[in-house]
């Protein structure tokens, strides 16, 4: 009799951690690592597993693929690791236990860190040596990302037919991060083939329960679920589970009530979590019938503001012209409030705010726009670093956004911190520009990175930034094309300091319906001159421009006018080209700015002048 014809007639109990015990045997290394290293230790927690009562044990290869190997330099001892863990794991059951071949999630938080090619090459290399050694099941565990499970189950149906088990993760109750129902998912798992379907890892008992309380039998697979021992503690730098195995015993009831038929455990759980759940189903008879609870969906509603014209449909309908002027590095807003009303008085659209530019520690940015939009009016465009925040604090941000009443963001990566004030400071970076797109797009739909609802939808509108000063300028397209598909309603490029650059990214770009504020920031002198090109990421100046700052001498009057003039002639080459205009404030010389937002309205006023008489 095969696994799957056990679970139609009985409850099956699988096996518990197995990093849990090698960490408390001492061990805080590579575990897969040990099947070669101490084979002995392996076998001996596989055969406690089974003296507790499991019926099913998996291989300790939850991380022994490529990606997660390279980080201790074995990524050439991915079928060795793989190969010594089946066999450690067969010698242990001995015919007493069916043996799954696991593989763990690579995606978590941030999913750009792996791609999809590289989840499907590195899972392939993996699979084919599991299956190669005899498993008697596959076991997809820890996935967090839907996209990526569905990915490797489609490839490991196609590769077997052994019994495969499917396990998302949660980080709310019911819920995947991307908002996915639970029941919906598990539905999209079963209907790809896998034959087990369920929950593993994050959440204990009670909130796998909670999930599984809303999911119905599945019509051909089965459920499973692989709770951890309990939320943990964090104690002198280590993570500790404090659930009793007692606990687990009533648990086990519980899950077999909602329909599961393989119940182990994850991380904190040990043989005496699995004994106590033996020792509860020990008759094993599972249930056929089931009640679910229907979930009450949260409307997410609109919250009650007047909102401003989104700035991509501006760009869209006519010309558009946005400011960047930074908080101040230092405490004291007068100057700063007095540059931004004159902006607002020659007419912009929106002023940006970077956030913390160049890693410098300024002024929030997030207090600077509340001000300049309740004192003076201005439309504030909220720059926000993937850099200075986690995740929680990038969704704590987005929610204070919303709450003020400031649509427009900026989502951009952030200049590292060791290029800053501060080089020791630690970039956080738990998310890339593209995942920060796709979180403020959930927002958008009231969801959090979670997929937990917000009570409202927030209505941002997403800048993204496009940097067109690169040698190959279609793999920039690319980006913007993807970033496009993470939500991006408009871009903002780096300054541009070449018409003949203006025209390439016109026409690199032009089969985008995607609104691009081409960026342009007047030079000071030729110091500033020489700085930019040479020292910050992103921009490049041409041998001419560099020439005339240099030919202005010391004199910083000749080479402000210098700098207004090359300003005007990049503005001239992007008129007829591009609707938006992205200005940048140097050194918070608000005076030169104002010059060229007067320049492009006179612009503009002739224009439609010439078109009225010519009309």
């Amino acid at each position: 009799m095969g696994l799957l014809d056990e679970l139609k007639e009985r409850i099956l109990i699988a096996d518990g951690a197995m990093g849990t015990l090698l960490y408390s045997h001492g061990i805080d290394r590579c575990f897969e690592e040990l099947n070669l290293s101490n084979p002995d230790e392996i076998v001996h927690i596989h055969e406690a597993y089974i003296a507790a009562g499991a019926d099913v044990i998996q291989t300790n290869t939850y991380g022994a693929n490529y990606v997660k190997l390279a980080r201790y330099g074995l990524e050439d001892e991915v079928p060795a690791i793989n190969r010594a863990a089946v066999r450690l794991a067969r010698q242990a059951a001995n015919g007493r236990a069916y043996v799954l071949g696991t593989i763990g999630g690579l995606r978590t938080l941030n999913k750009s860190v792996v791609t999809l090619e590289e989840v499907k090459r590195t899972f392939r290399e993996q699979l084919f040596v599991l299956l190669a050694e005899g498993v008697d099941g596959v076991l997809l565990e820890t996935y967090y990302d839907l996209e990526e499970l569905e990915t490797v189950l489609a490839i490991a149906r196609k590769e077997t037919d052994l019994p495969i088990i499917a396990h998302v993760s949660l980080h709310e109750v019911g819920v995947l991060q991307d908002g996915t129902p639970l029941a919906d998912a598990l539905a999209r798992l079963e209907a790809l083939g896998a034959d087990v379907v369920g929950l593993n890892c994050r959440l204990g008992p009670y909130h796998m329960l909670r999930s599984l309380e809303e999911v119905p039998l599945p019509k051909q697979a089965f459920l499973s679920a692989y709770p951890n021992a309990s939320l943990p503690d964090y104690r002198d730098g280590r993570l500790v589970y404090e659930t009793n195995a007692e606990y687990f015993e009533e648990a086990a009831k519980a899950f077999r009530d909602q329909g599961v038929r393989l119940i182990g455990g994850c991380c904190g759980t040990t043989p005496k979590h699995i004994e106590a759940m033996a020792k509860a189903l020990a008759d094993r008879t599972p249930v056929t019938e089931k009640t679910v609870k229907r979930r009450a969906v949260p409307v997410s509603v609109q919250a009650e503001r007047s909102a401003p014209t989104p700035l991509p449909e501006l760009a869209r309908a006519r010309r558009s012209v946005i400011v960047e002027l930074d908080p101040p590095k230092k405490l004291g807003i007068d100057k700063f409030l007095a540059g931004a009303k004159a902006l607002h008085d020659a007419g912009i659209d929106a002023l940006t705010l970077a956030d913390n530019s160049l890693a410098t520690p300024r002024i929030s940015n997030a207090a600077v726009a509340t001000i300049v939009k309740e004192r003076l009016g201005v439309r504030p465009l909220v720059h926000i670093t993937c850099r200075d925040r986690n995740l929680i604090g990038l969704q704590s941000h987005l929610m204070g956004l919303h709450t003020l009443g400031i649509t427009d963001v900026l989502a951009i990566t952030g200049d590292p911190s060791k290029i800053g004030d501060f080089p020791g400071a630690t970039s956080v970076y738990d998310v890339s520009s593209f995942d920060l797109i796709r979180l403020i797009s959930q927002f958008n739909e009231g969801l959090s990175y979670s997929g937990k609802p917000l009570g409202q939808k927030t209505n941002f509108s997403i800048g993204a930034a496009f940097n067109p000063n690169v040698r190959h300028l279609d793999k920039a397209v690319e980006r913007m094309e993807k970033k496009i598909q993470c939500g991006a309603h408009y871009f903002l490029t780096q300054p541009v300091y070449s018409e003949e650059k203006i025209v390439q990214i016109y026409e690199a770009t032009k089969h985008l319906d995607t609104p691009i504020y081409i960026g342009i920031m007047p030079l000071v002198s030729a110091r500033n001159a020489e700085f930019l090109h040479h020292e910050v990421p992103g921009i490049t100046l041409s041998d001419e421009i560099r020439a005339r700052m240099a030919a202005c001498g010391d004199d910083p009057v000749q080479a402000a006018r210098e700098g207004i003039a090359i300003a005007k002639t990049l503005i001239d080459a992007a008129f007829d080209l591009f609707n938006g205009i992205y200005l940048i404030t140097p050194f918070l010389r608000y005076d030169m700015t104002v010059e060229l937002v007067r320049y492009i309205h006179e612009k503009e006023a002739a224009a439609k002048e010439r078109k009225v008489v010519h009309g």
